[in-house]
């Protein structure tokens, strides 16, 4: 197990939510192969310790595209995370503008754009799906537009969900799971009264907005498996490229390939992630595709990393592999579920502080000290 602040939280959000939330997010597809991978592959990623190089100084902030960040962190799109804590979004949102990073909203949230946008100053991300529901998309888009939304990120790994055995053991799906998620909450007394009753509505706010009547949890996984359209082509992302005039992103590149073809389709950036394994298990790790990727096209594009990131080590080794960002999912939503948004800014004061002890253990003063010359040679040469 990997000892981490998110480690500590991860454990009592297990003790606090029902399970079929905590199973919901920390469970990967298939047999979590990739899932472990992620985490796993990271953590083995070995770094040059450098020493006796004055680092009284040091500069965590970087530019990414017209925003300042105080650390190159985003927190990552996360489907229902108003579930794990009352108006979650909300308060996660608020979490990141504390810091000086983005909030990332997913399509699938249970606040819509119109409540979280204005709770904050800072211009917060959107991430958005390809659906058959072409009128959700555009109606989606403008209100994004509206809000003051600056970047979108548009997610091309999930044509089709991926198999999640852990849902349909947990009571997210399968047979009597609306029995299940009831009796669950009734035994985690602290979730039902603190989210379950004072947290309502719990429903996905975006998509109940553009429908006009809620579409509550039981619709969730039906809508999402009727709307996934499995017939997506660089082709069917033009409209959106024309459409939206700010940053745009491709989230799910795990292919040199892949990635060229975002460069050639006018992308700003790419996600170098497998969807922290809930997708296809047995693709590569983030940490074991990023290198090849950054290869191919960096300073073509922006480069982001997600998926295993639980320390700020991790953020320094994603970024010596070449990212120019990274995002954080899992780990954020543990520090949610226990203490709402003073839990998130604990979690990333922590990672804060791991990055700037990596930084004067391997002598990068700033972000951009930090690259492939940090790893360890067989590493660097892989790498490249």
């Amino acid at each position: 197990m990997i000892i981490s602040a998110s480690t500590d939280y991860r454990a009592a959000a297990k003790r606090r939510l029902p399970p079929f939330l905590f199973h919901y997010l920390d469970g990967g597809s298939y047999a979590e192969h990739t899932l472990r991978r992620n985490v796993e592959d990271l953590a083995d990623i070995a770094l040059r310790q450098r020493v006796l190089n004055d680092m009284s100084e040091l500069d965590l902030t970087t530019r990414f595209f017209d925003e300042t960040l105080s650390i190159p962190l985003a927190l990552s799109p996360v489907g229902l995370t108003g579930m794990y804590a009352r108006r979650g979004e909300v308060q996660a949102a608020k979490a990141a503008e504390s810091k000086g990073i983005p909030f990332t909203m997913s399509t699938v949230s249970v606040c819509p754009i119109e409540e979280v946008a204005p709770a904050i100053e800072r211009p917060m991300w959107f991430q958005l799906y390809i659906l058959k529901d072409r009128g959700f998309m555009r109606n989606v888009l403008e209100r994004a537009k509206a809000a003051g939304v600056t970047t979108l990120i548009f997610t091309v790994d999930m044509p089709v969900p991926g198999s999640r055995y852990r849902d349909a053991h947990s009571g997210m799906s399968g047979p009597n799971a609306a029995a299940r998620r009831v009796l669950q909450a009734m035994t985690h007394p602290h979730w039902a009264w603190n989210v379950g009753l004072r947290g309502k509505p719990h429903d996905l706010g975006n998509i109940s907005t553009y429908r006009g009547n809620p579409t509550g949890l039981a619709d969730y996984i039906g809508w999402l498996g009727e709307n996934f359209d499995p017939s997506i082509s660089w082709k069917e992302l033009e409209w959106i490229r024309e459409f939206w005039d700010g940053p745009m992103i491709i989230k799910g590149i795990l292919d040199p390939d892949d990635a060229r073809d975002a460069v050639s389709f006018g992308a700003d950036g790419v996600v170098v992630s497998n969807h922290g394994g809930r997708q296809l298990d047995g693709t590569p790790s983030t940490a074991r595709a990023l290198p090849a990727i950054a290869d191919a096209v960096k300073g073509q594009l922006k480069i982001i990393a997600d998926s295993g990131v639980r320390t700020g080590l991790d953020v320094v080794r994603m970024l010596a592999l070449g990212a120019d960002c990274v995002m954080l999912g899992r780990a954020y939503i543990y520090a949610l579920a226990v203490d709402g948004e003073a839990g998130v800014c604990n979690l990333l004061d922590l990672i804060e502080k791991e990055m700037r002890v990596a930084m004067v253990l391997t002598g990068a003063r700033t972000i951009d000290d930090i690259n492939a010359d940090m790893l360890v040679r067989e590493l660097k040469q892989a790498a490249r």
